[in-house]
């Protein structure tokens, strides 16, 4: 179970930091690197053709302003490409969203919210949890753990609204 983190930018790590923390929480060997679709497109290029036989199931692409991370990657491997669109200081991360979600035919990228990064981590997981059965018993008791969170919550809101 191995992905692959690529951010466009170092700044973008403070974001990114939840994403590695969910895979890592779930058992995924992460590779973090920084690669430019733009400043640097021939290790983008290379990075994905070369992904695949690199052990890489699954690729995380997090990116801000015009965003083409994702679809460059994808645009250069079989393997699945989840785009996580980066808020910028301009725009608040729209440019980011809609560079990262409007990929021509042919070139599927999924791409999660603004920041979404634990969706991002959260939907890898998923991906992976196809092939890797331990990983969809985790995901499971994952989302049992948000349900149990909710019914708590519940409970004390109707405690809260008898005690008025």
């Amino acid at each position: 179970m191995k992905a692959a983190v690529i951010m466009g930018s170092k700044s973008d790590f403070e974001v990114l930091k939840k994403t590695i923390n969910t895979l890592k929480y779930f058992g995924v060997d992460v590779t973090a690197r920084v690669i430019s679709a733009h400043r640097t497109p021939d290790e983008a290029h290379e990075f994905a053709k070369d992904a695949e036989s690199s052990g890489y199931e699954v690729i995380i692409a997090a990116a801000g302003k015009a965003a083409h991370l994702a679809g460059v990657l994808a645009g250069n491997t079989a393997l699945p490409v989840i785009g996580l669109p980066i808020k910028s200081s301009t725009m608040d991360g729209l440019d980011s969203l809609l560079s990262t979600v409007q990929m021509p035919e042919g070139i599927p990228v999924a791409t999660v919210a603004i920041n979404g990064a634990e969706n991002a981590a959260l939907l890898a997981v998923q991906i992976l949890a196809v092939k890797y059965d331990v990983l969809k018993l985790k995901f499971k008791e994952y989302k049992a753990g948000l349900a149990d969170k909710v019914r708590k919550a519940d409970a004390e809101l109707k405690a809260e609204v008898e005690g008025l």
